[in-house]
């Protein structure tokens, strides 16, 4: 499935038009994006790492948000991540609270229609944000995770490939152990 791209639009109308719409769709530079549904395994890996940062997370020092609320990558650029975990008060750009700018950890699962955006556009996004100290990207199609750190210099690039592999996210002290993040997850 391909991805549907809109005409040009300003910031303003796709904030008004997007309340309106029963898919989401991110607004990058006046164009506005649809974004696909998910499929099961999609859905089941994102629930797992929800589950595992339950079990990690200390819930005073930090909140998590699924793909319901925008990420503000930029004053043109609005996207939902799969997951999006916040240190402290989340904080929006607007009053009506839909557009996140302080996220510290970013989550995109991979759908065929977005694989590319996920791992070129979006992470560039990410990588513009301040705040973001982590982008972590997760195939659905088969085992395999890219996490991105910011370090001094520049972002760090880590790969896990194993089911017996651990993410570690020193920034939130929790870890992802990959064979809980693919739990029940039939690869064939």
């Amino acid at each position: 499935m391909a991805i549907n791209r809109s005409s040009v639009m300003t910031v303003e109308d796709y904030f008004e038009w997007e309340l309106k719409q029963e898919r989401k769709h991110e607004y990058i530079d006046g164009v506005v994006i649809e974004m696909p549904g998910v499929s099961g395994r999609h859905d089941a890996i994102t629930v797992n790492i929800i589950y595992l940062f339950i079990s990690c997370l200390d819930r005073t020092r930090y909140c998590m948000h699924t793909s319901r609320l925008r990420v503000q990558a930029s004053p043109s650029r609005y996207v939902y991540p799969d997951l999006t975990l916040v240190r402290g008060r989340s904080v929006a750009s607007d009053v009506s609270e839909y557009n996140l700018i302080n996220p510290c950890v970013v989550l995109e699962v991979t759908s065929p229609s977005s694989m590319d955006r996920d791992r070129v556009d979006k992470l560039g996004y990410y990588f513009e944000v301040p705040s973001i100290e982590a982008s972590l990207i997760v195939d659905q199609h088969r085992v395999f995770a890219e996490l991105y750190t910011r370090g001094k210099a520049s972002w760090l690039r880590q790969a896990f490939t194993e089911l017996d592999d651990v993410i570690s996210l020193p920034m939130l002290d929790c870890e992802l152990p990959l064979d809980q993040v693919y739990r029940d997850i039939v690869f064939e």
